[in-house]
């Protein structure tokens, strides 16, 4: 291991191995009162020879089953696996004053072995391209190289090839994705519900022009390997999107569909025209495939999933009823409010059912602000495609992460899902930024 690598934070063997013991013995502790302690019921892996504990608290199709790979890994936000089966993963808060970690499994049981950490910063975005780790900041976009084990070659000191996006910490996280054609596609969510004169206000009417448009509110494209790049450099690629946390650039379109986070509060800032059952279920959060100089239409607009349409929002003259966004694209799926979309990964593996092959995978964090009504969400839904169009309804695939019907009601689950990524095998990896558990889900015929 050469010496850059040796300088980044690294968990020794031995320790590691305690710290995994313990979580295993914690979780074998918890198998007979799950309920009580909000803890995963588990019993060992699969006949497949892997030791990772089988979590059967997670509701799965016939044929799956998911594991725990870590447990309690902090604030796990993105995540990525390599080809060799090395995981990156990024936390939205530093650990041990380090805000990546790669995770490494040299001895073939399944568990992580060695767990190195590097970079000083928290953040969403993390991505694999053409020998470089691509990581975001809530402000930049950095890239590492790697070398062929996978291993990060410049740790202290990775390219910074985006700088200066905008950060006025409301939905200040910037996702990543790339294309095939040295692109990279950041989000920068609006620092606003739905652009009102006064934030979040009862009554407060809408900015027309929006200006938070000209900064935030979008998808920008910037190239993948250019160094010190800035909004001047980059290309506005899409608008009218008030927050994206979930984006993949699907290969059977060469296109990039990104999920939307919905505006809020639609009662409680105009209870005239909403009641609180309304406002719970409106407006959809969406799935959009984007091209250059696509415009989704916020704030303006929302998309009601019940009339299937675009709605014209308050804010700007609508009343629940009138059509507005004649410029504005549709979404190609729209799943109920609020379930807070924060991973979409398009399926390519062999190893699940023919049926997954190119579809959606989508990660919902779970609603906070759906009262009177229950919360929902805090699961992995599934959208099937053919011929690069959703070709069917969408279908929770797992389930159950907020440890049972009452604790996703009241909002208080124990684990949120945020991340998706697809293992080298053709398994599914998912992240939760709650507790900090990171399951990779299998399946067998």
């Amino acid at each position: 291991m050469n010496q850059q690598i040796k300088k980044m934070t690294t968990i020794p063997h031995k320790a590691l191995h305690l710290v995994v013991g313990l979580c295993m013995m914690g979780l074998f502790a918890c198998a007979g009162d799950s309920n009580k302690g909000g803890r995963p019921v588990t019993e060992p892996g699969p006949s497949s020879g892997t030791a990772l504990p089988r979590d059967t608290s997670i509701k799965l199709p016939s044929g799956f089953s998911a594991n725990i790979v870590v447990e309690g890994f902090g604030k796990a936000r993105h995540i990525v696996v390599a080809p060799n089966g090395v995981i990156f993963v990024k936390l939205a808060r530093v650990k041990d004053g380090k805000g990546i970690y790669r995770l490494q499994d040299t001895n073939g049981d399944g568990k992580p072995d060695q767990v190195t950490g590097f970079g000083n910063y928290g953040g969403t975005g993390i991505a694999i391209k053409n020998g470089y780790l691509y990581a975001s900041s809530d402000e930049e976009v950095y890239r590492y190289k790697l070398d062929a084990g996978y291993n990060v070659t410049n740790p202290d000191n990775p390219e910074k090839i985006i700088t200066g996006l905008i950060n006025r910490h409301q939905h200040e996280s910037k996702s990543i994705a790339l294309d095939n054609n040295g692109n990279i596609y950041v989000n920068i969510g609006a620092y606003s519900n739905s652009c009102q004169v006064q934030d979040r206000t009862k009554g407060s009417p809408g900015r027309k022009p929006c200006p938070i448009l000209d900064s935030a509110g979008g998808i920008w494209q910037f190239k993948a390997d250019q160094p010190g790049q800035t909004y001047g450099t980059g290309v506005h690629y899409a608008t009218g999107l008030r927050n994206v946390v979930g984006l993949d650039w699907n290969t059977s379109t060469n296109t990039l569909f990104v999920m939307q986070h919905g505006r809020d509060q639609l009662h409680d800032l105009f209870p005239d025209l909403y009641d609180t059952k309304q406002s719970a279920e409106l407006p959809a959060e969406c799935m959009y495939e984007l091209h250059k100089g696509s415009n989704c239409g916020w704030p303006y607009i929302y998309y009601d999933q019940f009339q299937k349409k675009k709605i014209l929002a308050p804010e700007y003259g609508g009343d629940g009823k009138k059509a507005g966004g004649e410029d504005a694209q549709d979404p190609v799926v729209a799943f109920p409010g609020h379930l807070a979309p924060n991973a979409l990964l398009f399926y390519t593996g062999n190893q699940f059912p023919d049926k997954y092959k190119n579809g959606a995978f989508v990660a919902f964090h779970g609603s906070w602000n759906r009262a009177p009504e229950p919360q929902k969400g805090y699961f992995v839904v599934f959208v099937p495609f053919s011929n690069g169009k959703p070709s069917g309804e969408w279908e929770v695939f797992a389930d159950n992460f907020s440890g049972g019907p009452d604790k996703t009601a009241s909002g208080r689950a124990t684990y949120r899902p945020c991340g998706l990524a697809q293992g080298p095998d053709g398994s599914l990896y998912v992240t939760d930024d709650n507790k900090g558990n990171i399951w990779k889900i299998s399946y067998s015929k």
